[in-house]
């Protein structure tokens, strides 16, 4: 109030419907957790944040909001942990921006509803199509692509993997390696996502992300094994970033890699998959060069 923070709750009080009328009837539009409450915090939006996007008694722009400040928060964690410190101020903040302009596109009744689906199926497929956003977008800016390529490219990113809702959370948490047959199911993936997005508007630039992004350079990928200029520019970002993401985070197969280690498993493991000018954008960016 006044530019203060005022204590509304204290230890072991509950924070009731009744407060919280209390508070809006008086005008307060924003409280605040206590830093070191944050894991409690994440916690709680993990186990509430389906039920709130999917909730008909929440305005449409209300659970948009709440889907904006849960995707910045991510997009602030891969700020402060996972991208060079040096990274300017202005380049987090365009970014931010690029969320709540890639999140308008998703403010949709059925699009907020297939966000709740993939957050309820595995939270960690959440998480990562946002990193996979943060990536994808700053190759994409650091490219010179203009803002409606990059917003409509976010919007893919932050569902390529939204095929993933037809998997078994079995498959998608297995510990070991898969079978050949748990490869093929999985494999269906962005074919299925597409099938999951026919009802939300989505623009072209979105659905080639969602459809394309396991594709390689040299067509040995899937599901339609094209290769080179068949597939888009800002898809080849998107699919960079899905490995680079996937490759540094904790899995239940494999620990987190080093960037390090991603990058070199990425130059000297996966030769033909990548754009190899997007691949080098990556590595600029992650070695704190100037990519405004």
């Amino acid at each position: 109030q006044a530019g203060q923070y005022v204590l509304y709750a204290g230890d072991n009080e509950k924070f009731t419907n009744r407060h919280r009328r209390m508070l809006h009837d008086n005008g307060m539009e924003e409280v605040f957790v206590r830093a070191e409450q944050r894991p409690r915090y994440e916690r709680y939006v993990e186990q509430h944040l389906a039920r709130i996007l999917e909730d008909d008694g929440i305005p449409v722009e209300e659970r948009a909001g709440v889907f904006n400040t849960a995707s910045a928060a991510i997009v602030k964690d891969v700020f402060d942990n996972r991208l060079p410190t040096g990274l300017a101020k202005r380049e987090y903040g365009r970014i931010t921006r690029l969320v709540e302009k890639s999140v308008k596109f998703l403010a949709e009744d059925e699009a907020l509803k297939r966000v709740a689906s993939l957050v309820s199926h595995d939270y960690t497929v959440y998480t990562h199509c946002v990193q996979v956003f943060v990536y994808s977008t700053a190759i994409l800016q650091s490219l010179g692509e203009d803002e409606e390529t990059v917003i409509q490219s976010g919007v893919g990113a932050m569902l390529h993997d939204l095929g993933k809702l037809s998997i078994s959370p079995d498959i998608l948490s297995k510990p070991g390696p898969l079978t050949d047959e748990e490869r093929r199911i999985i494999n269906t993936h962005p074919v299925k996502g597409v099938a999951q997005a026919m009802d939300v508007p989505l623009p072209p630039a979105s659905v080639s992300c969602i459809l394309l992004h396991h594709e390689r350079m040299d067509g040995g990928g899937y599901p339609g094994g094209v290769s080179n200029e068949q597939i888009p520019l800002h898809v080849r970002a998107v699919t960079v970033a899905d490995v680079y993401d996937a490759l540094t985070s904790r899995r239940s197969y494999a620990d987190a890699m080093t960037p390090f280690e991603a990058l070199s498993i990425m130059r000297n493991n996966m030769a033909g998959a990548f754009d190899l000018g997007v691949f080098k954008q990556l590595i600029m960016i992650l070695s704190d060069a100037d990519i405004v």
